[in-house]
C-alpha cells in the first residue's frame, strides 16, 4: 500500500523529486574527500615481527638457543593475543599479535624492552631485532615500469609485444 503510494507522489511531484536527488547527489559530492574509507581497509590486528639471524646454525639450534628464549621472555607481556615463530637455517621470525586498540608504539616498546633483556643470552654472532612497522596488508607491492622505450599499454602489461 504504501510504496504504491511513494510511487504515486513520485509521479506526481517529478519536479520535488529531481530537486531532492541532486540536492543528494550535491551533499555526497560534498563529504565524499572527507570520507575516512580506504581502498583496502586494514583489518589486520597490531603486530610486531621480531627476526634474528644466526649464520651457520641449523634450525635445531637456532629454535633451542634463540627462538625458545626470546618466546619465553615475551609470553608476560599485557594486551598479547598470539605469539608464532617460524625457524629456518639461520633465522628466526617471531610475530606477536596484540589486542585490537592496542597502540603500536606501546606494543613494540614493550617486546624491544624485553628483546634487550635476553639479548645477552643468545649465541655469540646472533643479530637482527625488531622488523619495521608493517602490517600484513602492507605486504601487497605495487610497483611500475617505467621506460621511454615502452608503449603505456607496454608498461602496464609487460606481456604484450612491443
Amino acid at each position: 500500500m504504501s510504496l504504491e503510494r511513494l510511487v504515486a507522489f513520485a509521479l506526481s511531484q517529478r519536479l520535488f523529486v529531481m530537486l531532492g536527488a541532486l540536492l543528494l547527489i550535491g551533499a555526497g559530492a560534498v563529504v565524499l574527500p572527507s570520507l575516512p574509507i580506504d581502498a583496502f581497509p586494514d583489518v589486520s590486528p597490531v603486530q610486531v615481527k621480531i627476526i634474528m639471524k644466526a649464520p651457520g646454525l641449523t634450525p635445531e639450534e637456532v629454535e633451542q638457543r634463540i627462538t625458545v628464549p626470546i618466546e619465553l621472555e615475551l609470553l608476560g607481556i599485557p594486551n598479547k593475543k598470539v605469539l608464532r615463530s617460524v625457524t629456518k637455517y639461520a633465522l628466526a621470525d617471531i610475530t606477536l599479535d596484540f589486542e585490537e586498540g592496542t597502540d603500536l608504539y606501546w606494543a613494540r616498546n614493550q617486546v624491544s624492552e624485553r628483546l634487550s633483556n635476553v639479548s645477552r643470552d643468545l649465541p655469540d654472532g646472533v643479530s637482527g631485532g625488531l622488523a619495521p612497522i608493517t602490517s600484513p596488508l602492507g605486504e601487497m607491492f605495487m610497483f611500475t615500469i617505467e621506460s621511454p622505450d615502452l608503449s603505456l599499454a607496454c608498461a602496464r602489461f609487460p606481456a604484450l609485444p612491443t
